[in-house]
C-alpha cells in the first residue's frame, strides 16, 4: 500500500494531541534551538527565523500560536481563499500551512521559491496535493489524519441511524403536513440491532465506527481491505476480512471508508447495488468519486438498496438544482465529518508541528510520505 493510501485509510498513526501541544522548543530542545539562532542570526539578530505562509483566514489560533514564536506569519485573508492572493503571498516563504482543499502543485511550488522547505496540510486526505511533484522537489509533507477519526465516526454513526430509520423522509412529511401515522407500517426502518455492518476500507476512522456500533448490539463486522488487520483488533471487533462480492451481499449496512485511488474510484456502480440487499443502507464518509452518483440514483429510485446516508459527495459543493437532491430516501450532510471544534483545533496543532518540523530537518509529527 502507498504511504498516501495507507495514512488516508488510518493506518499511519499520529502521536497523541496533547503530547504535541507541547512548544517547538521543549518538545525538540536543544536541536531546534540552533537552527533557528543560526536562521535568525543569517537574517538579522532582530528577525524571526522562518516566513511561513498560512492559506487561510479562519486557521485555529492554537495552530497560530506554536508557529508565531519562531515565525513570521503572512496569512491570506480573502475567503473562500482567492488562489491569486495565495500565489502573492507564497513568494518567498519557508513554509506553508495550506488550510484549505485547492490543488497544491508545481503553480505553487515555483510561485514558492526553491527556498521552500515545509509544507502541512490541515487535513488527513490529500488527493488535492501533487505528492508526486512535492517528492521530485524533495520537499516534506505533513497532513493530520487519526486525529478526526473520533468526529467522523461519530457522524458516520449518526448517518447510519439516520438514513435506516428515514428521517429526511419523516422531515418531509412533518413540512408537507403529511402524516400518516394511521398505518401501521408507516415509515418502517431497518435495524441495527443484529445487522451485518461491512467496511470497505477498514483503517482507524472505519475500526472507530465498529466500536461505536458494537454498543448498538449489531451482529458482526465484514471488512474489505488491501491488507488483513491485526487478529486481535479482529477479535475485539468480531471482524472478518472478505471479498469485495460478499461484502455486498452479506452486509446490511455498508460504510465506504476508504481512501481514494485510481482503484477505489467508481467502484460503486450499478454492478456493486445489484450485489448489495434491498434493505441495505449505504454510508460514504469517504470520498465522493468512490460512489457513481448517477447509478447511486437510479439505485435509490428504483429501491433496489433502501437508502443512504453521504457526507461526501462529487462535486463539492454539489449544485443546488442536483437530482439526489430529489431522493426521500437520501440523507445529504456537507461534508462536515470533522466539524467539531475541539477536533479542528487538534487539526492545526498538529499541522503546526509538522510545519515547524520540517522547517528545522526534523521528521514531522505525521508525515505524508
Amino acid at each position: 500500500m502507498k504511504q498516501t493510501e495507507c495514512a488516508a485509510a488510518g493506518c499511519c498513526q499520529e502521536p497523541q494531541v496533547g503530547v504535541v501541544r507541547q512548544s517547538l522548543s521543549s518538545e525538540l530542545f536543544p536541536k531546534c534551538q540552533r537552527v533557528i539562532t543560526r536562521e535568525r542570526r543569517n537574517r538579522t539578530m532582530s528577525a524571526k527565523p522562518f516566513k511561513v505562509l498560512i492559506t487561510h483566514p479562519e486557521v485555529p489560533q492554537s495552530g497560530i500560536d506554536i508557529l508565531k514564536e519562531n515565525c513570521e506569519l503572512i496569512q491570506v485573508q480573502s475567503l473562500p481563499p482567492s488562489r491569486a492572493e495565495i500565489l502573492e503571498k507564497i513568494k518567498g516563504v519557508d513554509g506553508v500551512f495550506w488550510g484549505g482543499h485547492s490543488p497544491l502543485n508545481a503553480e505553487i511550488l515555483d510561485a514558492a521559491g526553491p527556498q521552500l522547505k515545509s509544507i502541512s496540510t490541515m487535513s488527513a486526505g490529500i488527493d488535492y496535493v501533487d505528492v508526486e511533484e512535492l517528492k521530485r522537489r524533495k520537499i516534506p509533507l505533513g497532513h493530520t489524519p487519526t486525529v478526526l477519526n473520533t468526529a467522523v465516526a461519530d457522524l458516520a454513526v449518526g448517518l447510519l441511524i439516520a438514513a435506516g430509520r428515514r428521517f429526511h423522509e419523516g422531515r418531509k412529511k412533518i413540512d408537507s403536513n403529511n402524516w400518516e401515522n394511521y398505518h401501521l407500517n408507516w415509515l418502517l426502518g431497518q435495524d441495527v440491532r443484529d445487522s451485518v455492518v461491512g467496511f470497505f476500507g477498514f483503517g482507524g476512522i472505519g475500526q472507530a465506527i465498529a466500536k461505536r456500533l458494537s454498543g448498538f448490539d449489531i451482529d458482526q463486522v465484514l471488512y474489505t481491505t488491501r491488507r488483513r488487520i491485526d487478529r486481535e483488533t479482529e477479535k475485539e471487533l468480531n471482524a472478518k476480512k472478505v471479498e469485495f462480492d460478499e461484502l455486498l451481499a452479506k452486509s446490511d449496512f455498508v460504510v465506504i471508508a476508504s481512501p481514494l485511488t485510481p482503484a477505489t474510484k467508481g467502484i460503486f456502480n450499478t454492478t456493486a447495488f445489484n450485489k448489495m440487499k434491498r434493505n441495505a443502507v449505504l454510508v460514504n464518509i469517504a470520498r465522493g468519486p468512490i460512489v457513481n452518483q448517477d447509478d447511486l440514483y437510479e439505485a435509490l429510485k428504483s429501491n433496489r438498496i433502501f437508502a443512504a446516508g453521504l457526507d461526501v459527495v462529487d462535486p463539492e459543493p454539489l449544485p443546488p438544482n442536483n437530482k439526489l437532491l430529489t431522493l426521500d430516501n437520501l440523507v445529504i450532510l456537507p461534508h462536515i465529518g470533522s466539524a467539531t471544534t475541539r477536533t479542528r483545533s487538534d487539526m492545526a496543532t498538529i499541522a503546526a508541528h509538522n510545519v515547524l518540523r520540517g522547517l528545522v530537518g526534523e521528521r514531522m509529527l505525521s508525515p505524508a510520505y
